[in-house]
């Protein structure tokens, strides 16, 4: 029969044990059935007949239980229980399947189980975000890469001028008639030099376009001669006026002189024959007292 005492006087303390960490300050356990991850008496799944876990599987948690009934059966000795991914119903799983285990292991299990379920949390977010892919290159191939860029920039660069001078020699008619020219290396050469031709043409109309535009800025305007008159006209206005104002003072003192008053009237206006304008009405006041008293005496 299994003794859980004699176990671990054999792997615990200062013996030796294959899944067993030392470091200065602690020892730690790589048993993957461990619930702590330290290698103690409470927390070894080799030395306690009693004993349960969480593992993770492919994003799906699990409890593992362990019971002394199924010691002399390693095949069976684990049993597994999925968990609901709902963290308040997978406790309650817990601790229904631990109804009357230690408090020890209840409590250290549902420790495990929201550490697992936190670090999903945290690989689901990572992979919805957007990530950097490193993509490890040769030096090999890129200075390969770079050799066949610049054989293929020369070859280029070769083929271009030696179109250009079969062109200009094409132009210039050094071979006379006969030609062994492929028919859309020509028909390209025509292109562009029609292509040539027609900016030039474009050109040369934004530049007539630009003198016409600048010999165009400077203008002389021809003044409206009616605005002209109607200066003139009020100037007339003013004067008429004036002589009005004069014209019926003098003939006040013809008529009391004579004694006779001057009737009201309009004197006519001396100069050319104006254009028509505006009707203009004026009053002018007169004082009939001192005729009045001319007339008594």
């Amino acid at each position: 029969m299994q003794s859980d005492d004699i176990v671990w006087d054999t792997l615990g303390n200062k013996q030796f044990c294959s899944f067993k960490i030392k470091t200065k300050t602690q020892n730690f356990c790589r048993n993957e059935f461990n619930i702590t991850g330290l290698c103690n008496r409470s927390s070894c799944p080799l030395a306690n007949s009693q004993y349960a876990t969480i593992k993770e599987e492919k994003g799906q948690c699990y409890l593992y239980m362990k019971a002394i009934e199924r010691a002399a059966f390693p095949n069976r000795l684990w049993e597994r229980v999925r968990l609901s991914k709902n963290y308040e119903k997978a406790l309650e799983e817990i601790d229904e399947n631990l109804i009357y285990w230690p408090r020890f292991i209840r409590h250290k299990c549902k420790q495990r189980f929201t550490k697992i379920t936190q670090y999903l949390i945290r690989i689901r977010k990572l992979t919805l975000k957007r990530q950097r892919k490193l993509v490890p290159l040769s030096k090999k191939v890129e200075r390969r890469e770079k050799r066949r860029e610049e054989k293929a920039l020369i070859a280029a660069q070769l083929d271009n001028a030696i179109e250009k001078e079969l062109l200009e020699r094409l132009k210039k008619e050094t071979y006379g008639d006969i030609y062994n020219f492929p028919i859309h290396a020509f028909d390209k050469a025509l292109q562009q030099q029609e292509a040539e031709s027609e900016s030039d043409s474009d050109t040369e109309r934004n530049e007539e376009k630009e003198e016409v535009m600048d010999s165009n800025k400077r203008e002389f305007v021809e003044v409206d001669e009616s605005d002209l008159s109607d200066f003139e006209d009020m100037d007339k206005l003013g004067t008429s006026s004036e002589e009005e104002e004069e014209a019926p003072s003098s003939e006040e003192e013809e008529g009391e002189r004579n004694g006779q008053p001057k009737s009201k009237g309009k004197a006519p206006l001396k100069g050319p024959v104006r254009r028509k304008r505006p009707y203009i009405e004026i009053e002018y006041e007169q004082e009939t007292e001192l005729l009045s008293k001319s007339k008594a005496t």
